[in-house]
């Protein structure tokens, strides 16, 4: 099942560069894993907003919830989730 997400990342005015830097590299770490096993098929920066867009690719509304969950900068996110379905005019 496919998934787009929008992701917008708000951090507290208290939070230290030091653990954005920490949330940062750790959030990295676990996306790339994600990418790498294919269940993150995409993901797109909004220009001028600490914000993207994901794809993912997954079997179930469980599933998704548990990666997003996953996220170290989970608790910072805002997430907006669209199901996505095969268009009838889509050649792939």
């Amino acid at each position: 099942m496919l998934y787009l997400a929008r992701m917008d990342v708000t951090f507290p005015a208290d939070l230290s560069a030091e653990r954005i830097a920490e949330l940062q590299a750790a959030e990295k770490e676990y996306s790339q894993a994600l990418q790498h096993d294919g269940r993150f098929a995409g993901i797109w920066r909004v220009v001028g907003e600490y914000a993207n867009y994901s794809l993912f690719d997954v079997a179930s509304n469980d599933e998704l919830h548990q990666i997003l969950s996953g996220f170290p900068m989970y608790a910072y996110m805002k997430v907006k989730v669209t199901p996505l379905a095969k268009h009838p005019n889509s050649i792939r």
